[in-house]
């Protein structure tokens, strides 16, 4: 009788799974990104197909802004501003948030000023702002202030009235107080929205603060790039538009890193 046997089975390399392969990290891209943006705004200078000044132009003109110390003193002042704003907005945005999410007294009494004031430009209210307040660092502060309030103190409610019901329930079947549910529940959950609100509300500042410096001011680069539009100096301009998203981009990177650290807990894709 003959005895048939199984084939021996060859060892093979077992394939790697699919979260462990290799990713191009996204600096990569964000650098080709950058590159081929450069190289566009080159080749659109150079063919003259809008009259905007090439990048040679805008960073030679930035070689001068620094060297005479202007770009440096116009960039402080105007992250001052944006960083006292920004810093009292959410200051006060995120407890009235909170007022709004947790208490529904206070959402009833706050919530219809909330988006009342919400659907207004803090722009539109630059004229009403100066009477009110003259053109000294006040108004200019409080226009980029309601810009970011009105951004945060929606996502701090939004993040507070969002809280999924479950878990605040389980938290009181464990004899949890108010106090330590709404310390231990609604806060941590609420933190995602609240910096992400925090991330909209900065963007608004810099996006007031050029306007905000119109009132009045002697130095920042919302009065640079207007002062240079009165002489027609588009490499100047340009240089503050740069300016002022740099400095942007930097302050949001830094709010994206301290919200992964604080919902380090948060599945991410």
């Amino acid at each position: 009788m003959t005895v048939v046997t199984a084939p021996e089975k060859t060892p093979t390399t077992p394939e790697a799974p699919r979260g462990a392969r290799r990713t191009v990290p996204s600096l990569v891209f964000n650098l080709i990104a950058l590159v081929l943006g450069v190289t566009i705004w080159a080749l659109t200078a150079a063919a003259g197909l809008a009259d905007i000044p090439g990048p040679l132009s805008v960073s030679s003109r930035a070689r001068e802004l620094l060297a005479d110390g202007t770009l440096t003193q116009d960039a402080l002042a105007s992250l001052q501003r944006v960083l006292l704003g920004f810093a009292l907005g959410t200051l006060v945005a995120v407890p009235v948030g909170f007022l709004m999410g947790w208490y529904p007294v206070a959402r009833g009494l706050l919530e219809p000023y909330v988006q009342f004031f919400r659907t207004i430009p803090p722009l539109a209210l630059i004229p009403l702002v100066i009477v009110l307040m003259g053109i000294g660092e006040t108004p200019k502060i409080f226009v980029i202030f309601l810009a970011a309030f009105m951004s945060c103190v929606v996502a701090a409610f939004q993040g507070v009235t969002g809280v999924d019901r479950t878990l605040i329930d389980a938290a009181r079947v464990l004899g949890a107080s108010d106090r330590t549910v709404f310390l231990k529940v609604v806060i941590p959950a609420s933190t995602p929205f609240i910096l992400v609100g925090m991330r909209i509300g900065l963007g608004a500042a810099w996006a007031t603060v050029v306007a905000a410096e119109m009132i009045g001011a002697q130095k920042g680069l919302g009065f640079e790039m207007v002062h240079a539009q009165t002489y027609y100096d588009v490499p100047t301009i340009f240089v503050g538009l740069i300016s002022i998203g740099v400095i942007g981009l930097v302050m949001d990177r830094l709010l994206l890193v301290a919200e992964r650290r604080l919902t380090a807990w948060q599945e991410r894709r």
